[in-house]
């Protein structure tokens, strides 16, 4: 099973945070699970301002003492501590992936948001296995 996030490239808010697609795909290729992702802007890898370089990362299901239940993304350059996990808003992220089911601004601050984030996780969580591959490239 692997996992792909398509990040969206000519977003006009690139500057401020970087929206895009998971897919989960079963073993024969046929997508099992899509959510919706918010990271921070592309900033040059730039611990905690920065999403994460594109490619692909070994992935683990992990627990969090802040965010409980979430992924764990393995061997990124320069950084660590990298985690998909439940957030709604940019602003909460440092450097990390939040998962939900819509973009939408939820708040009226004119950036794009995740809704029902912690159903998304919880969802995510029961259709992965603990270790898989996960490839995040620019669409």
């Amino acid at each position: 099973m692997k996992l792909l996030i398509k990040r969206i490239k000519n977003y006009k808010h690139s500057d401020k945070q970087t929206i895009g697609t998971g897919y989960v795909f079963n073993e024969s290729n046929g997508i099992k699970y899509t959510f919706c992702t918010l990271e921070l802007p592309w900033k040059d890898n730039a611990r905690r301002i920065s999403c994460i370089p594109d490619g692909e990362y070994r992935v683990i299901k992990h627990v969090s003492p802040k965010f409980g239940k979430c992924l764990w993304v393995q061997d990124v350059p320069e950084r660590s501590e990298i985690l998909v996990h439940q957030s709604n808003f940019v602003r909460e992220l440092l450097g990390c992936v939040a998962t939900g089911k819509t973009h939408t601004d939820i708040d009226g601050d004119g950036l794009l948001d995740v809704t029902s984030s912690r159903q998304t996780m919880k969802e995510l969580l029961d259709v992965l296995p603990d270790e898989f591959t996960m490839k995040i490239e620019w669409s």
